[in-house]
């Protein structure tokens, strides 16, 4: 493995034309994404009158990401990235441009979404993939802090542009927006990017996507140090995101908008500055630091804290997500590099499905114990599973290349 190389700026980051093409697409598709399910939100509430299918409507792509990353991510190594992107929003241009003819009931419209949306961890990773291409050393590291920074700021944008959209062109008006995001994403894609080939190539997947799948994640999560990795970027945060997951209850409704925003800061800023001013070798060795900030803050939460206090504390907790770009060059280069999309693409369905499962069991737990014993609770649990995997984040002393 090679050693960090020296620190990366926005402006090397931004030199590379195929980056910023992609940069720009991922921008607009994440604005797209954002409106789509809030204006489908909306349509189904109004249509229903019902809030639980309100929110399954809102949260209709998380199921389905989970369950295509598990059965199809073969396809992100197996076939053309550029075309998988291009493709992949051709498909929800169809898809919006259905929603906003009004045709489907409540129930077929998030059959739709949720059908559509198992190929979406398929062009999640053959995008992810694509970075290590576009920028070395440094550059992609920064460039990986740089994504997570807008998928947060970009969502953000998306609820203030689709509440106006929704407010001025009415839900279907907004859905007809989003079908032009996405034709624009494709556009981009599809006259910006080189057409590369794909990373696996020569006989056809021997028993379909879903064995191929099965077995490359087998071989991965068989391999020991990327193994370790892959617990490492799961688990202390997803315990911290179990902790997120009471924030209604614990501030009674009032104050929890508070919070979430905190939440956000910490983590955008987190990003920021260790992914851009701290140097490469000194962020990968604060990594399991930086992994233990996420449970410390959480523990005061077992006392009655004001809001701003609360604020300051949730903000400072989750500035520690940021340990993971101290793990980003070394999973890249742990991993074999024709397997590099299903292995991204293993490690996001891992961290969304932790990050589910720990959400609901805090709530479930939430039902006898107070929300505040909970968040300091799931704190703790992120701070004990940090220790246990110390050796995992921590810089090895000798790094010895593994694969080609």
């Amino acid at each position: 493995m090679r050693p960090p190389a020296e620190r990366a700026t926005f402006r090397d980051l931004f030199a590379v034309a195929e980056f910023r093409v992609i940069f720009a697409s991922y921008g607009i598709f994440m604005v797209g994404e954002t409106v789509k399910m809030l204006a489908l939100s909306v349509l189904v509430y109004e249509r229903t009158g019902s809030p639980l299918l309100a929110a399954l409507a809102y949260v209709a792509g998380f199921l389905p990401s989970v369950i295509g990353g598990m059965f199809l991510l073969a396809y992100a190594d197996r076939w053309r990235p550029r075309a998988v992107m291009v493709g992949y929003d051709l498909i929800r241009v169809v898809t919006v441009a259905v929603l906003a003819l009004g045709v489907l009931s409540p129930g077929g419209a998030l059959a739709l979404v949720f059908v559509v949306g198992l190929a979406s961890p398929v062009a999640s990773a053959a995008r992810t993939a694509l970075l290590p291409d576009l920028l070395e050393g440094d550059r992609y590291v920064l460039g990986r802090a740089l994504f997570t920074i807008t998928a947060g700021a970009t969502q953000v944008l998306g609820f203030a542009v689709g509440g106006a959209l929704i407010g001025l062109l009415g839900a279907y008006g907004a859905l007809w927006i989003t079908a032009v995001t996405c034709l624009t994403s494709a556009a981009l894609i599809r006259f910006g990017l080189t057409d590369r080939p794909p990373r696996v190539v020569g006989a056809a997947i021997t028993g379909g996507a879903v064995r191929e799948t099965w077995r490359v994640n087998r071989q991965l999560l068989a391999d020991r140090p990327v193994r370790g990795l892959l617990l490492a970027n799961w688990l202390p945060g997803s315990l911290l995101v179990g902790a997120e997951g009471v924030v209604v209850p614990y501030t009674g409704g009032e104050g929890a908008g508070v919070l979430f925003m905190a939440g956000a800061a910490g983590m955008l800023v987190g990003d920021l500055v260790v992914g851009r001013w701290v140097a490469p070798a000194r962020r990968e060795a604060l990594t399991p630091w930086l992994a233990l900030l996420l449970g410390l803050p959480m523990l005061a939460f077992v006392a009655d804290l004001g809001l701003v206090v609360a604020a300051v504390l949730f903000g400072a907790a989750t500035f520690g997500f940021s340990y993971h770009l101290g793990l980003a060059r070394r999973f890249l280069e742990a991993v074999p590099a024709q397997r590099r999309g299903q292995a991204f693409g293993l490690s996001h369905m891992g961290m969304m499905t932790g990050q589910g499962l720990a959400a609901g069991a805090a709530g479930a737990v939430a039902e006898w114990v107070a929300p505040g014993l909970v968040m300091a609770g799931f704190g703790a649990l992120s701070m004990v599973a940090t220790l246990l995997l110390w050796r995992q984040l921590r810089v090895p002393s000798m790094n010895v290349p593994r694969h080609a």
